[in-house]
């Protein structure tokens, strides 16, 4: 039998039917939707009245709109009419077609990437769908997980089936034990600046490696989640025993004699030894330093160490353009060390970093110290009531009160700038989340990418620090 990476393994076990213009027909094990992406498709569905082909395979949270402050007041608590009428038809669409939903007020809500493998909804093996591009989070358990559509949304209730083209495998092979104070986040971002934004087109990314195996869940997560922003669609980290350790006893996951069935099964999910990667890029792990972002493209990334680059280092006229244009949106000069810039804001959450161990790492350095006073705002968002409750149980957010931060509610909050939560105009942030484009995170705003960690860093010093020197 040929050798076949995991990526194949995962394909080749759901696909329904090979279609005749070369692409396949997927079965998708598990739907997840938020308030943003499914009220097209229910109302398809009710206009063409089509029921969901598996409500069982599916779960709805409201995150992206919700605002992270009086929550109390449920709908009461919405500013944004447009963002109360969301989080409310998401509940009335749920209710109508029976689709299981976490609503606001139940302390399983929380951030869709966040609650899926904290539920155990998200197992090994599996093909994941969501109508957000960062689905790809859920590949660091193993699991075929990428973003869709509206009308995918629509096609995959009403059939539980997806059309879909096979990428490319691309591995992705670390070398070595991150060093102190460096964290997925950071590879994450050494790796985006080493091949682009557009470096994984067309692939799947498969984390490898020493280093991978070194990893906690959680930071594979991270890892995976941020493969989008490399160009590729999905993420993926084989099963092995941190796996199996994290999957275990969560609500959803198989118990009793299924339990040992399921871990049967999981063994094979990896690349067999022999198998084609159409592309490897390796990384030493000891050449990953901690990273900030400096511009607005996830690719245009410095170590703490590094500077803004100068233009004539550009590979070619358009990325001297685009290296020009970030520098004005950023009011950074060319040549400026990213260590020592000042701060006005910090964000501390989001799909990417908002886990228990994210708030533990900032936490860590938060103890014991205070915001610098030029920082108007500093957030932690929890991704999910149960990630707050576990923070709360642990004492960590009288750590991050006592240092000046707000203790929120779950949500997307701040990574986008869709709900209360924005920069205004010219303002900078340190953020936790995974892009930095002009205006996500309000028209005008700032967003240097960086660590939880690195975030905390920052508050305290009230500009772009090593965490290293904390």
């Amino acid at each position: 039998m040929t050798a076949r990476t995991l990526y194949d393994k995962l394909w080749d076990s759901h696909c329904v039917a090979e279609l005749p213009d070369g692409s396949s027909l997927l079965y998708i094990d598990l739907h997840l939707l938020h308030e943003v992406t499914s009220p097209q498709a229910f109302s398809n569905l009710r206009r063409a009245g089509r029921k969901p082909w598996r409500v069982d395979a599916a779960l709805a949270t409201p995150d992206h709109n919700v605002p992270t402050v009086l929550r109390e007041l449920g709908l009461g608590g919405f500013d944004d009419p447009i963002a109360r009428r969301q989080v409310d038809v998401l509940e009335r669409n749920c209710h109508e077609f029976g689709v299981p939903l976490f609503p606001l007020g139940d302390v399983r809500q929380g951030i869709v990437h966040v609650v899926g493998p904290e539920q155990g909804l998200t197992l090994p093996g599996m093909t994941v769908v969501c109508g957000d591009s960062h689905t790809a989070t859920h590949g660091a358990l193993a699991a075929l997980a990428y973003g869709i559509g509206s009308s995918e949304v629509e096609h995959v209730l009403a059939t539980q089936t997806l059309r879909g083209r096979k990428s490319k495998n691309m591995a992705v092979v670390v070398d070595g034990v991150l060093g102190e104070g460096v964290v997925a986040k950071d590879l994450a971002l050494h790796l985006i600046g080493r091949i682009g934004t557009a470096g994984a087109s067309g692939h799947a990314i498969e984390f490898r490696g020493d280093g991978i195996g070194a990893l906690s869940m959680e930071a594979r997560m991270t890892l995976c989640n941020m493969s989008i922003e490399a160009g590729a669609r999905v993420g993926l980290v084989a099963y092995d025993r941190v796996t199996q350790a994290y999957v275990k006893d969560r609500p959803f996951a198989p118990a009793g004699p299924q339990w040992a069935g399921a871990v049967r099964h999981w063994q094979d999910l990896h690349s067999d030894h022999d198998a084609h990667f159409d592309r490897i890029v390796g990384i030493r792990a000891e050449d990953v330093a901690p990273c900030v972002s400096w511009g607005t493209s996830p690719e245009m990334v410095v170590p703490i160490s590094g500077a803004v680059p100068q233009l004539h280092e550009a590979r070619d006229d358009v990325q001297r353009g685009d290296w020009s244009r970030a520098m004005a949106y950023m009011g950074l000069e060319a040549g400026r060390p990213i260590h020592g810039t000042p701060i006005d804001k910090v964000f501390v959450g989001s799909c990417t970093n908002a886990r228990i161990e994210d708030l533990r790492a900032a936490a860590r350095v938060l103890r014991g110290r205070r915001i610098d006073p030029r920082i108007k705002l500093a957030l932690v968002v929890p991704g999910s009531g149960l990630v707050a409750l576990q923070a709360e149980h642990e004492g960590l957010d009288e750590v991050f009160t006592a240092a000046g931060f707000e203790w929120r509610a779950p949500g997307c909050s701040m990574c986008l700038g869709m709900n209360a939560d924005r920069l205004e105009p010219g303002e900078r942030c340190a953020s936790t989340s995974n892009r930095n484009f002009e205006g996500r995170q309000g028209r005008g705003g700032r967003t240097h990418l960086m660590s939880p960690a690195m975030a905390a860093a920052a508050a305290v010093a009230g500009a772009i620090v090593d965490v290293r020197e904390l």
